[in-house]
């Protein structure tokens, strides 16, 4: 676990599709190898800045979600590094059998794009507020899952996948979050980070939940209880030894998600914890619930994704394991 550099306050807020917009601009000047292409969605996904620099590399496939990702296996396979973006709603909500059959099965390094995922799409309401994305990509063989936490991250992340040699998939949020990281920050796909310690509770989450998970941490400090926060931005492959090491330390695990909690991150520490380290522990996410319209943070709140209702959560897991206990 590296010594991590943190944001000293969370008053910052951009979206993570603004740090990938970034990063692609960036990969796209390092690397001439790297081309884009988006189901018109460029200005929403935060592709434009690439496409307006970089217009012979990008293609405008349109509304043809099925086609975007198999226009990016070809590509992949004639040795371009190629992403591929849309809202996560039809990116892999409609497309998901071509991401299986044309990039999983044949093995292609397409990185896609799942912007305006999770509850924070807001008065876009349930069909747009992609849930179950990290649970069919989890599920892909060869797939790489990540939920950067922050713009910062994001930025790091879209350049970390250009060297990658595997199918990944990119998941990012429309409205703003907090910044939590800096540039300072490590970043390695695969890895988790321990972004505050403690011994009495291990908070494990992904995406912008990170920092309510970590404003939950400061809440139940003052309370006398001390929380391991573990940012897991890489959901697949899992970092098993961080993970491992921090619940058999706390003996208590609370996993935070802004997806369904069916096949998402929850049910990934709990099938590792399931195996080798069984672990009273308690998921928070979307429990099989579609999304409703409103703000954000009304949603956030409305569906117990706040830092409240995860300081709440650890509290109640651990009085429940000490009463069973007694």
């Amino acid at each position: 676990m590296s010594e991590m550099h943190l944001a000293s306050h969370f008053d910052q807020l951009e979206s993570t599709r603004k740090g990938f917009g970034r990063g692609l601009l960036k990969a796209g000047t390092l690397s001439s190898s790297v081309v884009a292409a988006c189901a018109d969605l460029t200005e929403s996904t935060q592709m434009h800045l690439f496409a307006k620099e970089f217009p012979d590399r990008f293609i405008e496939i349109g509304v043809a979600e099925q086609n975007l990702v198999t226009v990016g296996s070809g590509l992949a396979a004639m040795g371009k590094v190629p992403f591929v973006s849309s809202y996560a709603a039809f990116s892999p909500g409609r497309n998901w059998e071509q991401i299986r059959t044309t990039i999983c099965l044949n093995d292609r390094p397409v990185r896609i794009v799942g912007s305006h995922a999770g509850l924070s799409v807001g008065p876009d309401g349930a069909t747009h507020q992609m849930l179950e994305d990290i649970a069919l990509m989890r599920a892909l063989p060869n797939m790489v899952v990540i939920a950067p936490c922050d713009s910062i991250e994001a930025e790091k992340a879209t350049l970390a996948l250009v060297t990658d040699p595997r199918p990944a998939y990119l998941r990012l949020a429309r409205a703003d979050s907090p910044i939590v990281t800096t540039e300072h920050t490590p970043f390695q796909i695969g890895k988790a980070y321990l972004m505050h310690e403690g011994a009495d509770v291990t908070i494990i989450s992904t995406g912008t939940m990170t920092a309510q998970a970590l404003m939950a941490a400061r809440s139940l400090f003052k309370d006398g209880v001390h929380a391991d926060v573990l940012h897991v931005p890489t959901i697949k492959p899992l970092d098993t030894e961080t993970i491992l090491e921090s619940a058999k330390k706390t003996r208590h695990v609370v996993t935070v998600e802004e997806a369904q909690i069916n096949g998402g991150l929850g049910s990934a520490v709990a099938e590792l914890l399931g195996e080798k380290l069984p672990t009273p522990m308690k998921r928070m996410g979307m429990n099989d619930r579609f999304g409703e319209s409103g703000k954000p943070e009304e949603l956030l709140e409305h569906f117990g994704l706040t830092a409240k209702h995860i300081a709440l959560a650890a509290h109640h897991l651990m009085l429940d394991h000490t009463n069973h206990k007694h």
